[in-house]
């Protein structure tokens, strides 16, 4: 184990990406090969080779939540409220942004270089001393961060771990907890569809999953079909549900609440942290811990003004993010179902209007766009044609060109040319929804015209679109070592509207993974 720490990081993320990843295994899920329920008892068989049991998560005091749409802004929320009033906390999300580190947070930090190194190494060193014995097996990719996660904070002695469900719920990695504090579902809606069911009463019994007996359980108002079920798998679990009222009820009591994350689809959010937290300061607070019904917005009135700071002072990278860089204005959102891109839309419309009101000049607007998976592009898409972009740009989830690829944001799942492929599916799309001409990816022809001006590229990866976006006009970009791809002509004089902007707004939105690479190359410490 000593040769093992002095290993660095990247060692650690290189090694981490040999394991099997988590695509891998929900494709055996879905073709049958593995029961869901295997799963976990496979789960379970994985932690307790790194000397853990799921007894021992009992100590972790953790607060479960679930969702299709806000359960990460949830669980951002509700680490917020309840590190301002003192507590060391865990917390574990997915997907990371640019770094690995970034799914296991001490007190809202991802965990450093050093400790990551440290606790990786005991986790994998324990798995790989016991494989042979266990026919091999060693956990796939989310199976394994989620036991690290476990491990890290039980050996940082959090107080508390807020803990977001992977995907679903009831056969999720994460659902071996067996005694948490307190439970949440945020927004129902379709996705992984060929997972969790193809409508929201199939989803909605995988989310109430991860209710159980005697644990308060809270939701957020959601469509009757699901709640029916939400409200059968309580009753059936033994578990007491309510929930949330809106956002507006406290305001009437605690006065203005204001949000540290943007939009109108946050307010449900704060809402179920807002119950989440106060039910868990209930248990840890009161003699007993005994577990008094859910306050009412008039109850909540009374309490210190904590949670209406920590609200306003959450931060939650990626989602409704707006980041300034000179002459350019980057609205980020990683929404990638329909309903979150509705709502990235109606955010967007709204905050680009309020920039473009102050803005000394015409606006260029740029849609830089990217899906993965099974998401249904074309649609989200033609959500986005309202928006009245001048350019839409597209990219595959590669961060450069260069060969030196950071290993935090590479994907095995899928080659290169299936996601240029895909890049170019959506560029079909946008053409079809858009009213203006077609875009080409060729010398322009003499014959088609200068009214046939292209408004769609496609980029082989996100440092190229970033920089013919920016045109120069962005600092930090030029400072960039990596190797740019050579761009045609064609593509070089279609820029003149952004070199004659006075600023350029450019909505970054379909996938986190985009997302995450973008804010890599805007964060140039975030590979050092």
């Amino acid at each position: 184990t000593n040769t093992l720490s002095l290993l660095v990081p990247q060692d650690a993320i290189c090694t981490l990406n040999t394991l099997q990843t988590n695509a891998s295994c929900l494709e055996q899920v879905r073709r049958g090969r593995s029961h869901p329920q295997l799963q976990l008892q496979a789960m379970k068989a994985f932690l307790e080779r790194t000397g853990l049991t799921v007894e021992a998560l009992d100590h972790l005091n953790i607060i479960h939540v679930t969702g299709t749409k806000g359960k990460g802004s949830t669980c951002a929320f509700t680490e917020q409220i309840l590190r301002s009033h003192g507590f060391r906390t865990g917390f574990y999300s997915s997907p990371h942004l640019v770094q690995v580190r970034e799914r296991i947070r001490i007190n809202g930090q991802p965990i450093g270089k050093e400790l990551f190194t440290k606790y990786f190494w005991q986790v994998y060193g324990r798995l790989e001393k016991s494989k042979d014995a266990h026919g091999g097996t060693m956990p796939a990719y989310f199976r394994f961060l989620t036991i690290l996660a476990f491990h890290v904070f039980l050996q940082e002695e959090v107080d508390l771990a807020v803990i977001e469900v992977g995907i679903g719920g009831a056969y999720d990695c994460t659902n071996i907890i067996r005694r948490p504090w307190v439970c949440g579902i945020s927004s129902l809606g379709i996705d992984h569809t060929q997972i969790l069911g193809d409508t929201i009463e199939k989803i909605a019994w995988q989310k109430g999953g991860i209710f159980k007996p005697g644990v308060p359980a809270f939701t957020v108002k959601q469509p009757e079909d699901a709640m029916v079920v939400l409200r059968d798998r309580a009753r059936e679990t033994g578990c007491p549900l309510r929930v949330c009222p809106e956002l507006d009820d406290y305001q009437k009591h605690c006065g203005p609440l204001r949000l540290g994350l943007a939009g109108q689809h946050q307010h449900s959010n704060a809402s179920l942290a807002i119950q989440l937290s106060h039910t868990w300061l209930q248990r840890r607070c009161r003699p007993g811990g005994v577990f008094q019904p859910s306050p009412s917005p008039a109850e909540l009135s009374g309490l210190s003004q904590a949670p209406q700071v920590s609200l306003s002072d959450t931060e939650w990278p990626g989602r409704n993010q707006t980041l300034k860089h000179g002459a350019l204005t980057y609205f980020l959102d990683g929404a990638h179902t329909m309903r979150s891109m509705q709502a990235c839309v109606d955010w967007f419309v709204e905050a680009a209007a309020q920039h473009e009101r102050n803005a000394s000049g015409p606006v260029a607007r740029v849609l830089l766009f990217n899906a993965t998976g099974e998401r249904d592009s074309a649609a989200m898409l033609k959500l986005l044609v309202p928006c009245h972009f001048d350019f839409a740009v597209f990219c595959p989830n590669i961060t450069e060109a260069a060969a030196s690829c950071n290993a935090d944001q590479q994907n095995f799942n899928v080659s290169v040319e299936n996601m240029l492929t895909r890049c170019l599916d959506n560029q079909r799309s946008w053409q079809l929804h858009s009213s203006k001409g077609p875009g080409l990816l060729i010398e322009d022809s003499p014959s088609l015209g200068p009214e046939k001006k292209a408004d769609t590229v496609v980029f082989p990866c996100i440092l190229s679109a970033l920089q013919w976006i920016a045109q120069g006009r962005n600092s930090v970009l030029a400072q960039s070592t990596e190797v740019i791809l050579p761009v045609k002509s064609s593509i070089v004089a279609k820029a003149a509207l952004l070199r004659n902007a006075a600023e350029i707004h450019v909505l970054i939105t379909g996938s986190l993974h985009l997302v995450g690479g973008v804010l890599k190359h805007f964060d140039q410490t975030s590979s050092k």
